[in-house]
């Protein structure tokens, strides 16, 4: 699998990520083992986690991994900090405080002594941003990572924290931003991916495949076993099942059955060869899923298909 640079570092990550947000909960250890195991024969290194993710079971499933079906060093492990709920409800804390300890219960579950990249999940309204981003500094500092970067930030956001972590002034630079981006999701293209690209700063991209709905899954219904049937992620699903997603969804149904592909491998190859991104990060709920969204990397879609699904999508 191709390997590309993160931004302006040093880090050089599979165009193809790894994501564990149902590790724990709607995928148990076996089918979480399967999934690590395909994506390293298919050459994958970058890992994708969080505190949040099943209150720390994807952590503590993927460290159980570390030294066993994988060695540490052979792999870049992301994590990120800042969601919670404890509570019951979203919390969003940015302090240093909070965050620093996220972190130190991240290591904790992960069994290690430093993350590749640790990154800040969401922007918080009510914790100056300096005082996240000193959280930041003191983790590349401390050892505890090795480099950091931000989630869910939009494009004013982006640019204030990557222009206030200038290196120039021993600051520990942001290297990458995570986003939400597909055929169903292009709104990050006006301002976010602009500002990584002018600020050098690599591009991650979350729910690739519009939250699952671009595989075309859903087009005559919710099947009982997926992900829109299920208690912790209906909520996350319903908002792609519309009559605009509907429309861009049969058009690469279209494009796929032309070409010979599935619906998956078109929406995949189209996210992951779009300009400014560096990695494409997969969440599939099993071994197999994984297996047919990591058959992508065999293909590129012909410019007329892309320019076609712009247009549709746009």
């Amino acid at each position: 699998m191709e390997r590309r640079r993160l931004g302006n570092s040093g880090l050089f990550i599979s165009r193809l990520g790894l994501g564990t947000m149902t590790w724990g909960r709607d995928t148990d250890e076996h089918e979480a083992a399967e999934q690590l195991r395909v994506f390293l024969d298919n050459g994958g290194n970058f890992i994708d986690t969080a505190a949040v993710y099943g209150d720390g079971d994807s952590e503590r499933v993927l460290g159980g991994f570390l030294g066993t079906l994988v060695q540490r060093d052979d792999v870049i492990i992301a994590t990120k900090a800042g969601i919670s709920f404890k509570t019951g409800e979203r919390k969003v804390d940015n302090s240093r405080t909070s965050l620093l300890a996220d972190l130190d219960r991240s290591l904790s579950r992960l069994g290690v002594d430093h993350v590749d990249l640790w990154q800040v999940h969401t922007w918080d309204n009510n914790v100056p941003l300096e005082e996240t981003l000193a959280a930041l500094d003191y983790a590349v500092t401390s050892g505890r990572t090795s480099y950091v970067g931000i989630s869910n930030f939009s494009g004013w956001q982006s640019a204030r924290a990557i222009t206030l972590q200038n290196p120039t002034f021993n600051k520990a630079p942001i290297i990458s931003t995570q986003n939400e981006y597909s055929l169903l999701k292009r709104s990050i293209e006006s301002e976010v991916l602009s500002a990584a690209s002018a600020l050098n700063v690599g591009f991650l991209v979350w729910s690739p495949l519009g939250r699952g709905v671009l595989t075309g899954k859903y087009r005559n219904g919710i099947p009982s076993d997926s992900r829109g049937a299920s208690p912790h992620f209906s909520s996350f699903i319903e908002p792609y099942l519309n009559p605009r997603s509907a429309k861009i969804v049969e058009a690469v149904c279209v494009a796929a059955e032309g070409l010979g592909y599935s619906p998956l491998e078109v929406a995949l190859a189209w996210v992951r060869d779009a300009d400014g991104v560096t990695s494409s990060i997969i969440g599939a709920r099993t071994g197999a899923q994984l297996r047919g969204a990591m058959t992508s990397e065999e293909i590129a879609l012909p410019v007329q298909v892309r320019e076609a699904l712009n247009e549709i999508s746009a």
